[in-house]
């Protein structure tokens, strides 16, 4: 018959083998699993807080990039369905926010495009997942115009207000 002992880091072990021997191995085993969580920093911080600060101009791309990314969806929307572009609104407004939602989101994925090329990876993901959702959701109304601009193009042979 088999004694088995308990040790303090919950390892069973037959009472024949050695305590000292079993117990190194876990102690070696314990440390390299925390070496392996333990985050790169970086100036001081971890991985996860350097990855949410993103500076004035990821908050600026955030606090912009979500409202202009709508416009510009909705833009195309109407765009594909109308014919035609957003109405200007009162004063002109509704098509400056138009035209600045474009300039926006052309902005926002031409920066994920050069930090892609220098670093190997796109934008950081910044708090919540905000700048993250930005770059996509830019990405996906580039997608969009190119749907909404293409069709346009083959059903009346140019843009309204552009060529054709």
């Amino acid at each position: 018959m088999v004694q088995l002992l308990s040790t303090r880091s919950g390892v069973i072990r037959p009472a024949a083998t050695p305590a000292g021997r079993r117990l190194s191995v876990r102690v070696t085993a314990a440390k390299q699993l925390q070496n392996d969580r333990t985050t790169v920093k970086k100036n001081g911080e971890s991985a996860a807080q350097a990855t949410n600060d993103v500076g004035t101009a990821g908050l600026a791309a955030i606090a912009l990039g979500l409202p202009a990314s709508g416009i510009t969806l909705w833009s195309e929307y109407t765009l594909f369905t109308t014919g035609a572009g957003l109405p200007p609104g009162p004063g002109g407004a509704l098509g400056a926010a138009e035209g600045l939602s474009y300039l926006v989101v052309i902005g926002i994925i031409g920066w994920s495009a050069a930090t892609k090329a220098s670093t190997g990876s796109g934008l950081p993901a910044g708090p919540a997942g905000l700048l993250g959702a930005v770059e996509g959701v830019s990405y996906l109304a580039l997608l969009g115009g190119i749907i909404a601009f293409g069709a346009q193009i083959v059903k009346t042979g140019g843009l309204p207000g552009i060529f054709g």
